[in-house]
């Protein structure tokens, strides 16, 4: 009889991802996995460690896991991820519910470390977080409609207020050969929506070709059968060059959602979090994409509250907000991190910090509002996710949203719609920052 493991990932979309192959690597091994961590023989915990909120979630999950271990509800617990490449020895030391610990060079290696913990061993290893990236199978922890392709690992930009390139080491870039293979059993295994992630996509290719190389890799990945939307994740700025703005523009495929971390929009604030690129330079990049690009949809993330940003510096990101219009804006209040140099800066109240993230996300939800009424009668193309009995209406996503950040449409339709198909949908109204609409062939029979 196999031995039982569940498994609780936490995080990013990159996160996930090695949650999949170490799922993958355990069921080659004979592993059962389990759906529901409840009741098993060794729970994972994959989590993140990037700001507070993520390591308060992580903390979270280890003490709850804790508890159904001492209820006889599962046996050993393995942490892996960046909380535990980040706090090795403080988990072990305080945490004693707490029997193994893998850290993220280690991925390859939980086959090993779940063997020893089931055989009553304690176990922890770390080895380079800097070392080639390993090429190994997943199992999807997402529908079988989409799949997140990881591009690469680790991050070289090492902003001011970021731990990353500590946690997950220097860019490491995959084979071009591996990421298209990889695509295509994705596409034959029937998922339709790819979305291209890594720390910093833009960069993709330049450790390993010598040259950046994202906009040859959307090319064949737009070449390969099955897929019907590609989506781009975390484009960095300032490596956006023309001949990457053409292929976001003329592939067909990949949708007109760009997401770009822009993080401030004050040069003396950008220079402070180390970032590339001014002002200027962020706003002739915007005006140009959206020029080029009809319907396109920007999403960005911003950290308010950073060292330096007084009344005035708030202002003009919040005159930028109102000026240029992102679709898509996720704010975050600035948390000092240890071993970054934003930490050792003297640093704004962290309640002011707070206070200004809510002030966007008021400002925002306004944009949105307004982006929202912008789509009443357009006739969109939607990929339906499910049926909720309750509401009674079919629910999915445009374009314009990326799964588990962005909103959903709701819709109603005279026939049966299969979870993970393309429907035509028009919109007919608004409800909670949310699209509602009808299947557009019902709108016609009603014409008729």
């Amino acid at each position: 009889m196999s031995h039982t493991v569940g498994m609780i990932s936490l995080g990013c979309a990159k996160n996930q991802v090695n949650a999949e192959q170490m799922l993958y690597l355990l069921r080659q091994a004979g592993y059962e996995i389990l759906p529901d961590p409840d009741g098993a023989e060794l729970v994972i915990i994959n989590t993140c460690g990037f700001i507070d909120s993520a390591k308060s979630e992580a903390i979270d999950n280890i003490l709850a896991m804790g508890a159904l271990k001492q209820e006889g509800s599962v046996g050993k617990i393995l942490v892996t991820g960046c909380l535990a490449q980040r706090y090795q020895q403080e988990i072990l030391e305080q945490m004693p519910e707490v029997d193994g610990i893998l850290g993220t060079g280690s991925y390859y290696d939980i086959v090993n470390a779940v063997n020893q913990l089931l055989s009553g061993h304690a176990y922890q290893r770390f080895d380079d977080i800097n070392a080639p990236v390993d090429e190994t199978g997943r199992i999807l922890t997402t529908p079988e409609y989409y799949a997140y392709l990881k591009i690469a690992e680790g991050c070289d930009n090492h902003c001011a207020y970021c731990v990353i390139p500590s946690l997950r080491g220097k860019y490491r870039s995959r084979k071009m050969e591996d990421l298209l293979a990889e695509a295509r059993a994705l596409a034959s295994d029937g998922v339709k929506e790819l979305i291209v992630v890594a720390q910093d996509t833009s960069r993709y290719g330049i450790d390993l070709y010598g040259e950046r190389r994202l906009a040859d890799l959307l090319r064949e990945l737009c070449r390969i059968d099955g897929f019907v939307w590609i989506r781009v994740h975390y484009l960095y700025p300032d490596e956006m060059s023309d001949e990457l703005i053409d292929v976001l523009k003329t592939e067909a495929k990949i949708v007109k959602y760009l997401d770009i971390p822009i993080q401030h929009i004050n040069d003396a604030i950008l220079r402070r979090m180390n970032r590339r690129g001014n002002s200027a330079y962020l706003k002739t990049l915007l005006t140009r994409l959206r020029n080029e690009i009809p319907g396109l949809v920007l999403r960005t993330s911003l950290i308010t509250g950073l060292p330096g940003e007084g009344e005035a510096e708030f202002e003009e990101l919040c005159a930028f907000l109102r000026e240029y219009r992102l679709e898509r804006v996720g704010a975050f209040a600035f948390s000092p991190e240890e071993g970054t140099r934003a930490a050792e800066m003297e640093h704004p109240d962290s309640e002011v910090a707070q206070q200004r993230a809510e002030i966007v996300a008021e400002l925002q939800s306004r944009i949105m509002d307004d982006y929202n009424e912008s789509r009443l009668g357009e006739t969109m193309q939607v990929l339906c996710e499910g049926y909720d009995p309750e509401e009674d209406s079919y629910y999915g996503r445009t374009y314009a949203d990326s799964p588990d950040i962005d909103g959903k449409i709701w819709f109603t339709a005279s026939r049966h719609i299969k979870t993970g198909s393309f429907v035509d949908v028009r919109v007919i109204d608004t409800y909670d920052g949310e699209l509602v609409g009808i299947l557009e062939e019902d709108t016609n029979d009603d014409c008729e």
